[in-house]
């Protein structure tokens, strides 16, 4: 587990190429996209938390803090960070690091959150993203709760990008293979879901969370 970090799952999107509704909450191996993600997550960080919008009750089955985005129109994945680091900020103050990943990558490497960290440090830069396959993974980062003043000013001006905010701080990438498959692999339309159930065969089972069962945001001992 990395110290100090809570882990986000962004699900406050559209999901227009998937026909609307929620993404996180479509099927995948007889169980819904988000609880594939929050089970790999779970273990690599110290609390969790949903970024959505609309009415929390539908997430109300895996008992996390559900936060909307603070701006309005969906500007994107930038505005579910910010969201979170004002979280941390005002409810664990004791976490100063955000990890976020999307709700629709199932097969986020065990050790992801580290291996950012870890990035993070050794290029002396205060951001980190995930690489694969030659591409960035700008909303699959580390963020620090101390540049949430920044990032509300970035978003309240108009910006939407993440990897052009970023370039603003420095960002390292922290790179994985893509064989057998992209691990950063992410379901964004029907065809990918139904990629994603093949996929599922493959993938190495996650990572076992130490300590107690994990509930809600309480700390992993």
């Amino acid at each position: 587990m990395a110290p100090d970090t809570l882990g986000v799952v962004l699900a406050g999107g559209l999901a227009r190429r998937m026909g609307g509704g929620d993404k996180p909450l479509r099927p995948l191996g007889g169980r819904p996209l988000l609880a594939h993600v929050l089970e790999r997550l779970r273990p690599q960080v110290a609390a969790l938390l949903l970024n959505a919008n609309g009415e929390p009750a539908r997430f109300a089955a895996w008992g996390l803090p559900v936060v909307p985005d603070g701006l309005p129109d969906y500007p994107g994945p930038l505005a579910g960070i910010l969201a979170a680091l004002d979280w941390a900020a005002a409810h664990r103050p004791d976490l100063a690091w955000v990890a976020s990943v999307p709700g629709d990558s199932p097969f986020i490497p065990a050790y992801l959150v580290a291996r950012l960290h870890a990035a993070r440090a050794a290029a002396e830069v205060p951001l980190a993203c995930a690489r694969s396959g030659g591409w960035a993974h700008p909303p699959i980062g580390l963020w620090p709760v101390a540049l949430r003043a920044e990032l509300r000013a970035a978003l309240e001006g108009g910006e939407r990008k993440i990897d052009r905010w970023t370039a603003r701080f420095g960002c390292a990438e922290a790179e994985w293979p893509t064989a057998p498959f992209d691990p950063f692999f992410n379901a964004n339309t029907p065809e990918e879901l139904a990629t994603a159930e093949s996929l599922l065969r493959q993938a190495p089972p996650p990572p076992i969370a130490p300590g107690k069962p994990f509930r809600g945001t309480e700390r992993l001992s």
